[in-house]
C-alpha cells in the first residue's frame, strides 16, 4: 500500500524542553540542539531553493533526506543500512521533519538521481554554508592544502579502477581531489575521480574554480596561499597561481630534466635550519617552460639508508645519510620559515584520516558513481566542517 505524502512528513515548530535531570534519557537527545542549529542556518529553505529545479527527493523531499544523511553521521552510523536501527527513533525523525523514516533502499535510490548538474548545485550549497562559517572567523589569510587520497572500493563499483595504491595495488579505488583549509580543518572543495588518474588530473580547473569562488566571496584583499606536493609541480598550475596573485609553496621532484641532482652534488655550503636539517637556495632555470623559479633545497640527516632517500642518493657522504627535498615558492620567506610552512601540510593527513575512519570515505555506499559522489559531498563538507567551526573557536 502506498502511503500519502502527508503521512510521511511532519511539521516541527516548538522547541522541546531540555533539562539536565537524573532520569532515563534517549541516546539521541543532542539531536534537538542540532535541529535548532539547522533552523538558525535556514537549512531546509536553502536546500529547497537549490534543488527545486532538479526534482530530487520524491515524497520525502531533498531537504529532509539531506538532513537525515547528516543525522546518521552525528549519531555514529557509518552505513546507509544502519537506518534500520534508527527507523523508530522519535528524535531522529523529529530532526528530519518526518513521521516515518525511509528505508536504506529509498535513500540509495535518491542518491542515484544525482546528475552532474545536481552535484554542482550541491557544491554551490556547501560552499555557501561553509564560507559563512569561515567569514565569521575573520581569518587574516587562507592557507589551502591541495592533495588527493585513495578510497578503496569493491570490484563492481562504477568508475573505480586500479591506480596509485601502494598498499593494495590490485584493489579498485576512487582518487578524490580535496582542498583543505589549514587554519580550521575545513574541506573547501572536493572532486571525486576514478582511481587510475594522476594525482594532478583536473587540478587546474579545480584550482581555478576554487580561487574564483573565494575571490567572489572574500574579495582580493584576503591573501590566498597554497601548499602542494611534487605531483602538482606543473607549468599550468604555476602559471595559474601567478596570474591569480596567489602565494604558493610546491614541492619539486628530483626528476632528471629538472637538474636538481647536479646542483645538490656540487653544493658545498649548506645553511643550518635545525639540528638535522640544512638548506641552500638557488634560482632554477627550466628551459622547457622558459621559466626561472626560486627553489630551496633541503637535506635532512638520518641515521640509516631509507627508501625515501635511496632514489636521491646523489653521492656517498662520509658523515651519514640524508633525505633530500626541494620547494619552489613565491613567498618572501627565509629557508627556515619556508621549511616550517611546508611541513604544516602534514595536518591535512589527520583530516583525511578522520574522513576515512569516521566520515564519508569510511565506506562506499553504492555501486553508482553519482550516488557515491553526492554522499562524499554531503558528509565530509557539511557535517565535518560545521562541527569543526566550534572546535576551532575553542582553540582560538
Amino acid at each position: 500500500m502506498r502511503l500519502t505524502v502527508a503521512r510521511l512528513r511532519r511539521v516541527v515548530k516548538a522547541d522541546l524542553p531540555i533539562e539536565f535531570v537524573p532520569q532515563q534519557l534517549t541516546s539521541y537527545g543532542g539531536l534537538e540542539l542540532l535541529r535548532r542549529y539547522f533552523r538558525l542556518l535556514d537549512l531546509h529553505r536553502r536546500i529547497r531553493r537549490v534543488f527545486s529545479r532538479y526534482g530530487l527527493g520524491g515524497d520525502y523531499g531533498a531537504g529532509r533526506l539531506i538532513v537525515l544523511v547528516i543525522g546518521l553521521l552525528v549519531v555514529g552510523a557509518r552505513r546507509l543500512e544502519h537506518l534500520r536501527y534508527l527507523a523508530h527513533d522519535p528524535l531522529v525523525a523529529r530532526l528530519c521533519g518526518l513521521a516515518r523514516l525511509p528505508s536504506d533502499r529509498t535513500v540509495v535510490n535518491w542518491l542515484k538521481q544525482f546528475t552532474q548538474e545536481a552535484l554542482q548545485a550541491l557544491v554551490t550549497l556547501n560552499s555557501e554554508l561553509l564560507y559563512e562559517q569561515v567569514e565569521r572567523l575573520d581569518l587574516p589569510r587562507l592557507t589551502i592544502d591541495v592533495d588527493g587520497t585513495v578510497v578503496r572500493t569493491g570490484n563492481t563499483v562504477a568508475w573505480a579502477f586500479r591506480g596509485f595504491n601502494p598498499h593494495h595495488k590490485k584493489d579498485p579505488s576512487y582518487y578524490p581531489l580535496l582542498a583543505h583549509l589549514a587554519q580550521t580543518g575545513h574541506i573547501l572543495r572536493l572532486k571525486n575521480r576514478p582511481g587510475n588518474v594522476h594525482d594532478s588530473r583536473g587540478a587546474v580547473q579545480f584550482l581555478r574554480e576554487l580561487i574564483h569562488e573565494l575571490r567572489g566571496r572574500f574579495g582580493r584583499r584576503l591573501p590566498l596561499e597554497f601548499r602542494m606536493d611534487a605531483a602538482f609541480f606543473q607549468e599550468a598550475i604555476l602559471a595559474l597561481l601567478t596570474r591569480e596573485g596567489c602565494e604558493y609553496a610546491i614541492k619539486v621532484g628530483f626528476w632528471k630534466w629538472v637538474g636538481l641532482k647536479s646542483l645538490v652534488a656540487a653544493q658545498r655550503h649548506w645553511t643550518r635550519i635545525t639540528a638535522q636539517v640544512s638548506a641552500f637556495e638557488t634560482q632554477l632555470r627550466l628551459d622547457p617552460w622558459d621559466l626561472t623559479l626560486r627553489v630551496v633545497v633541503y637535506r635532512k640527516h638520518v641515521d640509516h639508508q631509507t627508501r625515501k632517500n635511496f632514489q636521491l642518493d646523489l653521492f656517498s657522504p662520509d658523515d651519514g645519510h640524508f633525505e633530500y627535498s626541494a620547494v619552489t615558492t613565491n613567498k618572501a620567506l627565509a629557508p627556515a620559515a619556508l621549511w616550517a610552512f611546508i611541513a604544516g601540510r602534514g595536518a591535512q593527513e589527520k583530516t583525511y584520516g578522520e574522513l576515512k575512519g569516521e566520515f564519508a570515505f569510511d565506506v562506499v555506499p553504492t555501486h553508482h558513481y553519482g550516488a557515491n559522489s553526492a554522499l562524499y559531498l554531503l558528509r565530509p563538507r557539511e557535517s565535518n566542517s560545521l562541527l569543526r567551526r566550534e572546535e576551532y573557536g575553542r582553540r582560538g
